[in-house]
C-alpha cells in the first residue's frame, strides 16, 4: 500500500477560484496535512470538460463546440484557467506535501490548447505533478459531449492519441493516467486489448476508474445497511477484479479516482454521517488489498459539484420535500458527501474523511494474508481486517465492525510473526451509524504475549492495533 494512496478529487472548477488551492487558505491546507502527511490531490471531474485555457489577460474565449443539455449532465459553463491558478495550485501542495494529478479538457477542447495548457502545468508543478488525465468519465460521453452512434472505446482511444501526443510535444516524457471511466469496466477490458496495437504508446503509468455506491440522493436503495452490507463489498471486489486484469495486460497499476457514497452530491443522513466513515475505511482498504495504488473520495464547494451535476444537489431537493427548514439544510456539507466542508471560513474534516485516515495507517505497509472467521461471522456479523508489516518493522491490524448492534470478539494469532510485544490501541467511533461526527484516538496499550492477542471490536466502530516487537 503506497505511502501516498490517501487522496482526495475535486472539480476542475474549483481552479476558478484562485484563492482556493492557494498558500494563503490556510484552513484547508491543515485540513488536508490532517488526512495526509503526502497525498494526491486530483483535479478532473465533468466540469473538466468545459474549461479553457486563458495563458494571459488578453486571450480571448476560443469558440466552443455544441453541446446538448442532458439532465444529470454539466450545463455548458464554460470558464477559465488562468497561469495565476497553476502558481497557486503549486503553492498550496508544496504547503500540503500533496502531489497532483492534472486533468485537461478532452470533451470541448482540442489537442493545441491541452498541449499549452500542460506544458505550463509541467513547468510550474514539476515533481508535484504525478501525470496527466484525458478526459473524465468519457464511457458518458454520449450524448451530452459525442454522437451515441460512433462513441465506443476505439472512439475515444483515437481522440485520446491525439491529444496526447500533442501534449508529448509540448511535455516531452508526459506521463498519462487513463480511461477514469464512470463505472462501465468494460471500457477497460477493451483499451487494454487494444493497447498492443499502438505503435510508440504514450507513457500511460495508471489505469484508472471511478465508483459511487449508488444514488441519487432520491434512491430508497441508498440507505446505511445497504452501504455497508457485504454483498456491496462483493460488488467493489467484483469490480476490482475485472480492473486488475486489464492493468495486467497493459502492465500499470490501478487508482480509483472519483468516487464516494452516492453519486450526484451524496445523501444527508447517509453520504456525511458515520456510516461513510465505517465505509471509506473498508472500501480503501478492500482496494488497496487488490494492489490499488490509491483512492481519491470526490468533494469540494458545494456550487463546483453542483455545477458538475446540472446545477443542483438532489439531496438539497430531498431535505426541502421533507419539511426539512433552510437553517438546518444549511447545516449539513454541501455537497453531502464532501470529505472536507466549509462553514463559512471554516474548513471541517466530514466522517468519511475520517474513515479514509483510518485506512491511511497501513499506507506505506505491506499486507500479509490471514484468515478472519468465527462463530459471529458465520452469524452474519458484518465485520473485516486487514493486516500489514509497516516500513518501520511493525504489524498493523485494522479490525472494522459495521454490525449496528452487535460486538465482535476478536483472538489474533501472530505467533509465526511476533512472540512478545506493545500494542497501540487507535479506535475509530462514534455515538451511532447515524451520528453527524467521527474521531479516531488513542485509546491506550497494551501487552501481546505467545504470539496472541484478545479484542473486543464494539459495534459500529473500528480498531487499529499496532505490534512492537518487544526487546
Amino acid at each position: 500500500m503506497p505511502e501516498n494512496f490517501v487522496g482526495l478529487s475535486y472539480e476542475l472548477q474549483q481552479l476558478r477560484d484562485q484563492n482556493f488551492f492557494s498558500a494563503g487558505n490556510a484552513g484547508l491546507i491543515q485540513q488536508f496535512r490532517a488526512l495526509s502527511v503526502g497525498g494526491v490531490l486530483r483535479l478532473g471531474g465533468n466540469t473538466s470538460e468545459y474549461e479553457w485555457w486563458k495563458p494571459t489577460a488578453e486571450t480571448p474565449e476560443p469558440e466552443h463546440p455544441p453541446t446538448r443539455v442532458v439532465t444529470g449532465e454539466p450545463q455548458s459553463l464554460f470558464y477559465p484557467v488562468t497561469t495565476e491558478a497553476v502558481r497557486n495550485l503549486e503553492a498550496f501542495l508544496r504547503a500540503t506535501g500533496w502531489t497532483c494529478i492534472y486533468g485537461l479538457n478532452l470533451g470541448t477542447g482540442t489537442p493545441e490548447r491541452a498541449a499549452q495548457e500542460a506544458a505550463y502545468a509541467a513547468r510550474i508543478l514539476g515533481p508535484r505533478l504525478e501525470y496527466f488525465q484525458l478526459g473524465n468519465e468519457v464511457d458518458l460521453f454520449a450524448p451530452h459531449l459525442r454522437d451515441p452512434k460512433t462513441w465506443n472505446p476505439q472512439s475515444y482511444l483515437t481522440q485520446w492519441l491525439s491529444f496526447a501526443r500533442a501534449v508529448i510535444a509540448a511535455v516531452p516524457g508526459a506521463k498519462f493516467g487513463m480511461p477514469d471511466v464512470a463505472g462501465h469496466l468494460d471500457w477497460l477490458t477493451e483499451i487494454a486489448e487494444l493497447w498492443p496495437t499502438i505503435q510508440n504508446p504514450p507513457a500511460v503509468v495508471r489505469l484508472s476508474h471511478h465508483y459511487y455506491f449508488g444514488g441519487p440522493a432520491t434512491n430508497p436503495k441508498v440507505n446505511i445497511p445497504n452501504l455497508l452490507s457485504p454483498e456491496t463489498a462483493a460488488t467493489v471486489q467484483g469490480m476490482a477484479e475485472i480492473a486488475k486484469a486489464a492493468a495486467k495486460k497493459m502492465g500499470v497499476p490501478l487508482r480509483m479516482t472519483e468516487g464516494n457514497t452516492c453519486y450526484r452530491g451524496g445523501k444527508p443522513g447517509v453520504s456525511d454521517v458515520f456510516a461513510a466513515a465505517l465505509w471509506s475505511a473498508d472500501y480503501s482498504l478492500l482496494l488497496a488489498s487488490n494492489g490499488y495504488t490509491g483512492v481519491n473520495l470526490h468533494g469540494g464547494s458545494g456550487p463546483s459539484v453542483a455545477n458538475s451535476v446540472g446545477g443542483s444537489l438532489p439531496g438539497d431537493t430531498l431535505l426541502r420535500d421533507q419539511g426539512v427548514a433552510p437553517e438546518q439544510i444549511a447545516s449539513h456539507p454541501h455537497p453531502f458527501y464532501t470529505p472536507i466542508a466549509s462553514f463559512g471560513r471554516q474548513y471541517v474534516m466530514e466522517p468519511v474523511a475520517y474513515g479514509l485516515k483510518f485506512a491511511g495507517l497501513l499506507s506505506g505497509g505491506t499486507f500479509i494474508e490471514g484468515d478472519f472467521h468465527g462463530p459471529l461471522l458465520a452469524a452474519g456479523v458484518d465485520a473485516t481486517a486487514y493486516a500489514a508489516k509497516m516500513p518501520g518493522g511493525e504489524t498493523r491490524v485494522v479490525l472494522l465492525n459495521k454490525d449496528a448492534e452487535r460486538d465482535v470478539d476478536v483472538e489474533l494469532n501472530l505467533g509465526g510473526m511476533l512472540g512478545h510485544a506493545a500494542v497501540d490501541i487507535e479506535t475509530l467511533r462514534a455515538p451511532a451509524l447515524d451520528s453527524r461526527s467521527a474521531a479516531i484516538s488513542r485509546s491506550g496499550s497494551d501487552r501481546m504475549s505467545r504470539g496472541r492477542y484478545s479484542t473486543t471490536v464494539e459495534h459500529a466502530s473500528g480498531v487499529c492495533l499496532t505490534f512492537r516487537a518487544a526487546h
